[in-house]
C-alpha cells in the first residue's frame, strides 16, 4: 500500500487491483454515482484502478483509494481527474453509502487540496457537482472552491455548478 496522505482518520493511497471489491462499493452503486453519470459496470473497474494507478505513476497524481483508518477499509475515492495539462485537474470525491454523513467526504476533499499544494505543477482545482447533489456542492463551498458559473457538461448532458480553487 503506498501512502501519498494522511489526516486524523483517513489514509489516501494508490489504487491497486486489491481494492476492486471496495470500489464496486461506490463506483459500482447506482445509488451513489446517480449524480455522477451512472454506476461503472463492475468489469470495467480493473481498468479503471490500473487507470488511476499508471496516472499517479506518470503525473504524480490521480484519484487515490480513501482508508477509514479505524477499520482499515477502503470507504470511497477522492483525488484528481488529470488530462493534458496538469495545471489544471479536476477534484472528485466519492464515498459508499455506509460512510455518508460522517464528513468523510470534506476530509479528503481537504487533504487533496494539500497534495495539490505540494504538487509544483498544479495551479488550480476545478470541481462541478449536479445541481441536484447540495451535499456535494456545499462540500465544495466549505473547503474554499469560489463559484465561477453554470456549465454545460457534455459527459452528464446538463448545466452544472462550476468551482475552482486556486493554488498559485
Amino acid at each position: 500500500m503506498e501512502v501519498v496522505y494522511e489526516t486524523n482518520r483517513l489514509c489516501l493511497k494508490v489504487f491497486q487491483q486489491q481494492d476492486l471489491d471496495a470500489a464496486k462499493q461506490f463506483w459500482g452503486d447506482a445509488e451513489v454515482m446517480e449524480h455522477s453519470g451512472g454506476a461503472t459496470p463492475h468489469e470495467l473497474l480493473p481498468k479503471v484502478l490500473q487507470g488511476y494507478e499508471k496516472c499517479y505513476r506518470e503525473k504524480g497524481l490521480s484519484v487515490y483509494a480513501v482508508t477509514d483508518k479505524s477499520f482499515g477499509k477502503v470507504i470511497g475515492a477522492a483525488g484528481f481527474n488529470v488530462n493534458a495539462s496538469i495545471d489544471k485537474v479536476e477534484l472528485i470525491y466519492h464515498f459508499s453509502k455506509l460512510s455518508w454523513g460522517k464528513g468523510f467526504a470534506t476530509e479528503a476533499a481537504k487533504a487533496c487540496i494539500d497534495i495539490a499544494k505540494q504538487h509544483h505543477l498544479v495551479k488550480t482545482l476545478n470541481a462541478s457537482a449536479d445541481p441536484l447533489n447540495l451535499g456535494s456542492t456545499k462540500i465544495l463551498e466549505n473547503i474554499g472552491f469560489h463559484f465561477i458559473e453554470m456549465r454545460w457538461f457534455e459527459d452528464t448532458q446538463q448545466n452544472e455548478p462550476y468551482y475552482e480553487y486556486p493554488i498559485r
